[in-house]
């Protein structure tokens, strides 16, 4: 199967990077910030000049680095460019959520758009990690599928754990991603080539037309294709 190709949408930033991608899970605790920057590494070494960005953040201080610090340390940014610093929540609760029991205002997708800055001169590929599921609330009026859309993303990388629940989950985060029009590459994190569930699951899951990947060096390709 050919890599996705992008869907039609608005440009707004002149300083948009050439390929927006979505790292996206089919819940909470699904590898989301290991997959996203273990691609960031991968296309640097490829050569991409790559920027990430984690609009918005909740976490359990203390218990490790955040998900912009991961992300800064494999896109070689700063942390506080990845996540801008009033958008750090030290509560592990989703975003809006935090920010309420914070007592800080609440959270507008529109804000979390427009505070999207990415670098000059212009990177190749924009990384743009979420929270949570797909329809898990970034903020007071949006989710994940919401944030695809408003930012015109080229690709919806999607993932999911490889054992049991799998196939279910896929299918429930497709589905709702398809509102937003944007092509979905799904990653099996943590797949054991060794598994025989794991194999029945990807193996099913491509039996759908589905493009899913089960490593993320194969990532590259499909991310440097989205357009």
């Amino acid at each position: 199967m050919t890599a996705p190709t992008r869907r039609d949408g608005p440009v707004p930033d002149a300083h948009r990077p050439g390929r927006v991608v979505v790292v996206a899970g089919t819940a909470t605790e699904i590898g989301k910030t290991w997959v996203g920057a273990r691609l960031a590494e991968a296309l640097r070494v490829n050569g991409f000049r790559v920027a990430a960005r984690k609009p918005v953040q909740s976490f359990e201080p203390g218990a490790g680095p955040t998900d912009a610090e991961v992300l800064a340390a494999a896109s070689g940014e700063e942390p506080e460019v990845v996540c801008p610093s009033h958008r750090w929540y030290p509560v592990a609760v989703a975003p809006p959520m935090a920010a309420d029991v914070l007592g800080r205002p609440p959270i507008r997708l529109a804000d979390l758009v427009a505070e999207l800055a990415w670098p000059s001169p212009v990177a190749e590929v924009g990384l743009v990690e979420t929270a949570g599921g797909v329809r898990s609330p970034l903020a007071d009026d949006g989710d994940t599928v919401a944030l695809a859309t408003a930012i015109a993303a080229d690709l919806v990388v999607l993932v999911a754990d490889a054992g049991l629940g799998t196939i279910n989950a896929v299918r429930l985060a497709a589905d709702v991603l398809a509102d937003a029009a944007v092509p979905v590459v799904v990653v099996l994190n943590r797949f054991a080539s060794d598994d025989d569930l794991h194999r029945r699951n990807a193996a099913w899951l491509r039996a759908e037309g589905r493009i899913v990947r089960t490593d993320v060096e194969h990532l590259v390709a499909d991310v440097a294709g989205a357009r």
